[in-house]
């Protein structure tokens, strides 16, 4: 039997067998074990009638596949030895031979994969590694993968799993991503489970029973799951090909996202010696490279890096003030056609965001870990199906993410670090197309990142840290070709020297050029949101793009139509149809089922489920149907504030009315003051509290809060520098007003 034929020699005293396959008549393996390693397994997998017969055979080895397959023998073997379960009276060497499953020994190298893929996922051809990593896995190899965002990794162990037959168990952070990977596969016909927190008691044990019987071609797990004392016993018993480890540089100290808990997986290959491992990541240096192979114990593993070059990206990089970044934001997203994700620094700074873009009468949603697991859903779907175009999260926003149409990326605060950076920025322009990666960053981040690095207590860790500081800083600073410094930075040299889509190499927008104005809030309480195709104007450069000359009217009628299917399912609207496959059928229209098993993306199941549905809306496009607009009565949130302070509502009332924390709401008051369209109410704050606040104001001045906190007596909060500060800010500014 092909597989590895290995002798491993272990301490005296524990209990050893003798464990060889034969061929019997047919040509058929068949397990031939000793009888005390027999006993054994009847009391390790709780088999009593196995452990009887065992007794009763005194005479030689007996063959046992009448019970047990001779893959759940060397299972279990295997698994006896490295626990530590085998003991007794005998004293030996245990003699694996052929240990590795059929399906580690490998298929064969020319297996057909295109007509699964043609079959499940529509497409007729491989992106750049993924046959490779595929053909990997199925040769029953290790494997290291690092692949840029949009890349393709999820194809990378979901294919080989379903050619293979057998369960692979993808270890994943990401819940969200679980979950709509799994509804996606069973949507493609592929069964899926998924075992984390968000499922409950009665599921999951439906699940862990269903996996055992060999149910799933893919089964998601959280490390946390993992790493549970039961879960690594029972998944012995789930006819496991592979595993998958999704996000594998969270293993890594080095990396930019470590997790203690993935630390763990360790386990895996002691616990599973035989099963392959593959490690994916979307961003790894070359030391987080070689920490992963280390720290998961891959044993020769196929390497596959792919190019970290996104040429199809432009980053633009502009160091600015405060009041310049809100003027460059708004600017910004009246230039781009699509969807856009800005990344804010903290909670607050995302929700006191997404207030100044709906004064602007642009509609934006937030996105971050305060908010209730159900209102976060909604507002990434509501994104995600386009009916609001611009989402404001927080870092924990976008992993996993299956949307192709970003057109722009846009970060308020300097990054971490350039992994960070990259793997957000990357999120943009998935679909190939010309997108734009916007830096805007102010002085003040860069001493913060400082500060939260000299916090870390831990002396390595405090040094990583600097050293992330130090290249993010060069990146923004340095005037040289801002892909060259990427790719440099994970160990790749490129052969050119300019890129030709930078702010170094080539001119920036003239949105980004041209001198920004100060932006008053504008309040509006209706207006009217038709889709994302005809929110905004068209530029130059990425904004400027057309989806492939598509038509909007179409595409907008499309939308809504999979909006419509993706609630009636309950599922995110790109399980229902990727953006990339939707335009495409806007592009070609097809007009029977055949020609839409032509569109990519669309395989069979997918048709099954969708190909009269699709085929009937573009009839009745025809016909004159044309998407509904959706008028959004809305109130302005400034204006919201205002309505909810004049009938008498406190600071928190309103907070827990609009949804925002409590220094969101704050913020937002002080700004009102600030710009004269608030009175300043002496019932805020504490009378005398007042006072000590304007003294320290008028003896150091109104520019930095810091500083005046580190001055005031602690009990003073940040919420009542602020209001005062905005108060003694619109003094002076009318006093300056005032002529002489």
């Amino acid at each position: 039997m092909a597989g590895d034929n290995r002798i491993v020699k272990v301490h005296s005293g524990a209990a050893f067998a003798a464990l060889k396959d034969t061929k019997d008549q047919h040509g058929k393996y068949q397990s031939v074990i000793t009888l005390a390693a027999l006993m054994e397994i009847g009391r390790y997998r709780g088999k009593s009638g196995i452990a009887e017969r065992a007794k009763k055979c005194r005479r030689g080895p007996e063959k046992i596949s009448e019970d047990w397959d001779d893959e759940s023998i060397r299972d279990c073997l295997v698994g006896m030895f490295h626990s530590g379960t085998l003991d007794g009276p005998y004293s030996a060497a245990v003699l694996l031979i052929g240990v590795s499953s059929t399906y580690t020994a490998g298929m064969a190298p020319d297996t057909d994969l295109l007509t699964p893929l043609r079959r499940y996922w529509g497409y007729s051809s491989f992106r750049p590694l993924q046959e490779r990593v595929v053909r990997s896995l199925l040769a029953g190899h290790d494997t290291c993968v690092v692949m840029p965002t949009g890349g393709g990794k999820s194809l990378c162990y979901q294919l080989p799993a379903v050619v293979s037959g057998r369960t692979a168990v993808v270890i994943s952070p990401l819940i969200a991503l679980m979950q709509d990977q799994a509804a996606q596969l069973a949507q493609m016909g592929i069964p899926a489970a998924v075992l984390n927190s968000s499922v409950s008691d009665e599921q999951q044990a439906r699940v862990m029973r269903e996996a055992r019987d060999g149910a799933y071609r893919l089964l998601y797990l959280s490390p946390e799951r993992l790493a549970r004392g039961d879960t690594l016993g029972w998944l012995r018993h789930v006819p496991v090909g592979f595993f998958a480890i999704d996000e594998a540089h969270c293993i890594s100290e080095w990396g930019h996202e470590f997790r203690p808990e993935y630390r763990q997986l360790n386990r895996l290959r002691t616990r599973f010696p035989e099963r392959p491992i593959a490690a994916f990541t979307a961003s790894a240096t070359r030391h987080v490279r070689h920490d992963i192979l280390a720290q998961l114990q891959l044993r020769d593993p196929d390497k596959y890096i792919a190019s970290f070059h996104r040429p199809n990206l432009r980053y633009l990089v502009r160091e600015c003030e405060g009041w310049e970044q809100s003027a460059l934001l708004v600017k910004a997203l009246a230039n781009y056609q699509g969807n856009v994700i800005v990344y804010a620094p903290t909670i607050n700074r995302v929700e006191e965001t997404v207030d100044f873009l709906e004064d602007q009468d642009i509609p934006a949603v937030a996105y971050h870990a305060k908010m209730q697991n159900a209102d976060r859903r909604c507002n990434q779907e509501r994104w995600m199906s386009d009916e609001v175009r611009v989402l404001v999260g927080t870092i924990a926003f976008g992993l996993g993410i299956n949307k192709a149409t970003v057109r722009a990326v846009i970060h308020l605060a300097l990054p971490k670090s350039i992994e960070q950076y990259y793997q957000e920025a990357g999120r943009a322009g998935r679909d190939g197309l010309p997108s734009d990666c916007v830096l805007l960053w102010q002085k003040k981040d860069a001493g913060l990142l400082g500060f939260f690095a000299n916090q870390i207590l831990d002396a390595a860790e405090r040094d990583r840290a600097w050293q992330r500081y130090h290249k993010i800083r060069a990146f923004v600073d340095t005037p040289h070709c801002r892909h060259i410094q990427i790719c440099q930075h994970f160990g790749e040299t490129p052969k050119w020297d300019s890129c030709g889509a930078c702010d170094v190499c080539a001119s920036v927008p003239e949105w980004l050029s041209a001198p920004a104005q100060p932006v008053a809030p504008r309040f509006t309480l209706g207006k009217v949101v038709a889709g994302v195709g005809k929110a905004v104007a068209t530029a130059s450069g990425a904004g400027g793009v057309s989806f492939a000359d598509a038509d909007a009217e179409l595409r907008e009628y499309l939308r809504e139509w999979r909006r419509t299917m993706a609630r009636e399912q309950g599922v995110a609207a790109f399980v229902v149809l990727h953006d990339t496959t939707l335009e495409e059928i806007c592009r070609v229209r097809p007009a029977s089922i055949a020609a839409l098993l032509e569109i990519t993306g669309i395989g069979e199941r997918k048709a099954e489920m969708y190909g009269e549905e699709i085929l009937g809306a573009l009839q009745r496009y025809r016909e004159g149907a044309r998407a509904s607009a959706q008028v959004e009565k809305k109130t302005a949130p400034a204006e919201e504030t205002l309505r909810l302070l004049a009938e008498g509502k406190s600071f928190e009332e309103i907070a827990k009315i609009r949804g925002r924390q409590l220094a969101t709401v704050v913020n937002a008051v002080a700004g009102l003051v600030e710009r004269g369209q608030l009175e300043f109410q002496p019932a805020w704050i504490d009378r005398n509290r007042q006072a000590v606040i304007e003294a320290a104001c008028a003896k150091l001045g109104t520019e930095r809060l810091k500083t005046l906190k580190d001055a005031l007596p602690p009990e003073i909060t940040y919420d009542e520098i602020r209001l005062v500060v905005a108060r003694v800010r619109r003094e002076e500014r009318c006093k300056a007003t005032i002529p002489a």
